[in-house]
């Protein structure tokens, strides 16, 4: 007797060639218009489906969880971050929650890393002066920028990202510092030349330049809160490649307006997809670079979280633990 495929509904538009691969494998339900599913549409998915496929753009909370039919068994993540989908109440229906780590890993560090040197160097200033028919030419004092050399680097979460966002920085000549909710090993630690502040509030008022690479939860919600952001240098720039919900938005534009920061790169939002009018006006000012979420945005990237999403759901459906399962004390 063939055994039954199980019913996999994914929300959103993957590469071809993973929604063939998914076709082949399991009975699928794809999203081929590519619009984000309304919650009625999610609370439809989990009656039926025994695999939900969600991204960043599906909030899978208690009130979708609790309208979940009896055969939903795996949520199969398209993405690092767990932040959208209420984990804890999905394990006590019974329903693994697994993600893609690693694959993004390089990508976003390299995202960061352009953020850094487009605040500090105005690049995305600098690339509109051109095609806007502004340059007159060359001059000693147009447009300067910050050299980043010799510059303190303060990384918000030394996980994977930090971890190679530092590596990238140290190539640059900057100086690697780093607060964490749990110190690296020594070798990480001498590895990268990193110097680890017990004291987030204490690294913050020394650092030039502060990156936010933590995960977002309940937490690290404003963890750079007004306050906090008020211990920084006003030459400080801040880079947020992570989630938006890490910093106090309204406090940081404030400040920008003010001239208590130098700059800010920002490719993630608080209440993303919607952006701050602070913000936008701040980046027609050419204060902050804002970028639409581009930080896991390459093709290998996407390719190879398709990839381990299947891996979860054939391994699961197999009777076996998926390697990217999420248990609560990661959160």
């Amino acid at each position: 007797m063939t055994k039954k495929k199980p019913l996999v509904v994914v929300t959103r538009r993957l590469p071809d060639v993973i929604e063939t691969r998914m076709a082949e494998l399991f009975d699928v339900r794809l999203n081929h218009d590519d619009a984000p599913m309304r919650q009625a549409d999610l609370i439809e998915a989990v009656k039926t489906a025994d695999v939900l496929v969600p991204t960043i753009t599906d909030v899978i909370d208690s009130a979708v969880l609790a309208q979940a039919g009896p055969q939903l068994r795996l949520i199969a993540n398209f993405g690092a971050g767990v932040d959208h989908i209420d984990v804890q109440q999905a394990l006590a229906r019974g329903v693994t929650v697994t993600n893609t780590p690693g694959v993004l890993t390089e990508d976003t560090a390299d995202m960061t890393m352009a953020l850094i040197l487009a605040v500090a160097r105005r690049i995305a200033e600098g690339a509109r002066v051109v095609p806007d028919d502004e340059w007159t030419g060359w001059s000693p004092t147009w447009m300067l920028g910050r050299r980043i050399t010799g510059k303190r680097l303060g990384i918000v979460g030394m996980g994977r990202i930090g971890q190679a966002l530092a590596r990238r920085a140290r190539a640059f000549g900057l100086s690697i510092h780093y607060h964490n909710r749990r110190r690296v090993s020594a070798a990480t630690e001498q590895a990268l030349e990193a110097t680890y502040w017990e004291s987030l509030d204490q690294m913050l008022a020394r650092m030039d330049i502060i990156s936010v690479n933590c995960p977002h939860t309940p937490a690290t919600y404003h963890l750079l809160s007004a306050r906090r952001l008020k211990l920084l240098k006003p030459s400080a720039i801040i880079v947020n490649t992570a989630r938006g919900e890490i910093i106090d938005e309204t406090a940081m534009s404030r400040m920008l307006e003010a001239n208590e920061l130098s700059g800010a790169g920002l490719d993630v939002f608080e209440h993303a997809p919607a952006v701050n009018p602070r913000l936008l006006k701040l980046a027609r000012a050419n204060k902050v670079v804002l970028l639409p979420h581009l930080g896991s945005a390459t093709i290998e990237s996407r390719h190879d979280m398709g990839e381990k999403v299947i891996l979860n759901i054939q391994t699961f459906m197999d009777g076996h633990r998926p390697p990217d399962r999420i248990l609560p004390s990661m959160l």
